[in-house]
């Protein structure tokens, strides 16, 4: 069910991102109509409006606003008036308010209200029916908290994320099914966090950051007469999306005063990337971000703590869709180059013994697996949770092994297919055919340090080193190779050695 609801809030984030362009044609009645049309994703009877006006080439539309109910809470922008004007070349300018804003309620009572503010605002629709096109700029574009009241809670501080220089277009096309096309870029982000703590003398968060050379995109695709918010159908209706995000460097700094410890510091990235993919027959999810460094001042440390990575991802692709054949699958993780300062080696290395070097952990993995289920059909959602294994298991290659820490590294390879005629000789699993080949250096090395470090008493180290000769065979100094293989009639070789 969290998944869903995941799923479901990712989707009504990127309709929200783009509302504000979802206008179309060459008329200004047109473009009115179709907006209306678009804002019927948030369901039935969510627009309101006040009045039309139309004067000459320009429809004013008064007290637009737009409710939303989602769990307990409800959403509630009252965007205020709206103007068309035709431009005599087939165009459309649209012209809304500086500023509006969203009132977030949940059902205790609680309300907060978040300002949105946009300067310098220019939207321009052409095309045709179906097939509108939007160009879209701003100065800035400006989303804060304004206040925050719960009981005797009222919120004092500031609290905003605006981007600079926003250029962007948005492409609407019509045919079986409403196809939307987005592509935006902002200069940069300015995020501000300035908050007294109620009822906590003294206490406080601050942090101010920078995001530079933003640029996303996004593809929807969903039914003509669709509701996006909708916990029936979930994506079992032809809807999908996908996009992402591209991003140059970021810096933030922060100081936080809270129950009495004080934390103060920065952090710094590189280029960074998020991509996403959902639909009723696949999810896919990756991102990565490189040069990663942080430092943070603690009262609780005595010392200043140092991190730094060269690069940080990871990646998830999964068919849900039930299908008669296997589909591809994919997951990895990466952790790369991670560095800490000395003082923190020294806490539990102080003589210096062990070698200093960057750490890395990458771990890929691919196959195919048969799924046995619509995993986003709410109707199956009942025998998905009962299921042990919703998936049938085809093949798994290890496609990226490669883990390095204190002198010793670990890489590796392999592949297994499986049999799932036969869930007997590996139960619950189906039997596995294949090899996995693990390459180990300086494992020997780290040992002898950890002894002389006194983390391990030296006649604990006799179990690990016969592990490692029953399983391993030596290949050169301090270096290690491990052959595990399983046979067609569920044999288990270590190195030839059969052990099963």
């Amino acid at each position: 069910m969290t998944f869903r609801t995941t799923l479901r809030g990712a989707v009504c984030l990127a309709a929200l991102l783009t509302a504000n362009t979802a206008l179309a044609e060459v008329t200004a009645r047109q473009v009115w109509d179709d907006w209306k049309a678009q804002l019927s994703v948030y369901g039935p009877n969510s627009l309101s409006v006040g009045a039309e006006d139309m004067a000459g080439d320009t429809l004013t539309v008064r007290d637009v606003a737009l409710t939303m109910t989602e769990d307990d809470v409800t959403i509630r922008a009252t965007i205020g008036d709206v103007s068309f004007a035709e431009q005599g070349n087939g165009s459309v300018r649209v012209t809304m308010q500086d500023s509006f804003p969203i009132v977030l309620t949940d059902r205790q009572g609680m309300t907060a209200t978040v300002l949105v503010t946009q300067t310098g605002l220019e939207m321009t629709v052409s095309g045709t029916s179906d097939a509108i096109d939007y160009a879209v700029s701003a100065n800035s574009y400006r989303i804060a908290l304004d206040s925050v009241v719960d009981g005797d809670f009222t919120f004092d501080g500031d609290v905003s994320m605006t981007g600079n220089r926003l250029t962007g277009s948005y492409t609407s096309r019509q045919g079986d099914m409403r196809e939307l096309t987005y592509a935006g870029a902002v200069e940069s982000v300015d995020i501000l966090v300035d908050v007294q703590i109620p009822q906590a003398a003294g206490e406080y968060i601050t942090l101010g950051g920078k995001i530079n050379g933003l640029n996303m995109q996004a593809e929807i695709k969903m039914p003509l007469d669709g509701v996006m918010i909708n916990a029936d159908d979930y994506f079992t209706n032809g809807t999908s999306m996908s996009g992402g995000y591209t991003v140059g460097k970021s810096d933030y700094v922060f100081d936080i005063n809270a129950e009495g410890d004080q934390m103060a510091g920065s952090v710094s990235a590189g280029s960074g990337m998020l991509a996403t993919q959902i639909s009723a027959d696949r999810l896919a999810y990756s991102g990565r971000t490189t040069d990663v460094a942080a430092t943070i001042v603690s009262a609780a440390a005595p010392f200043p703590v140092e991190i730094g990575l060269s690069a940080y991802g990871f990646n998830l692709d999964i068919p849900l869709a039930a299908s008669e054949t296997a589909q591809p699958f994919a997951f990895g993780i990466e952790l790369a180059d991670l560095t800490v300062s000395d003082m923190i080696w020294s806490l539990f290395d102080p003589t210096n013994v062990l070698p200093r070097d960057p750490a890395t952990i990458k771990i890929g993995l691919a196959g195919l697996a048969r799924p046995l289920f619509d995993m986003m059909d709410p109707a199956q959602e009942q025998a998905v949770m009962n299921s042990y294994m919703p998936f049938e298991l085809s093949e798994v290659t290890l496609t990226d092994l490669d883990i390095a820490v204190a002198g010793a590294t670990v890489t590796g390879d392999g592949a297994f297919s499986f049999d799932n005629s036969d869930m007997v000789t590996f139960a619950p699993l189906p039997r596995p055919e294949g090899a996995l080949r693990v390459q180990i250096n300086g494992l020997n090395g780290l040992l002898d340090n950890l002894v002389t470090m006194g983390l391990v008493p030296a006649d604990q180290m006799m179990a690990p080193r016969m592990m490692m000769g029953m399983f391993a065979r030596s290949t050169g100094d301090d270096q290690l190779e491990s052959q595990l293989e399983i046979t067609g009639d569920g044999q288990v070789l270590a190195n030839g050695q059969r052990i099963r």
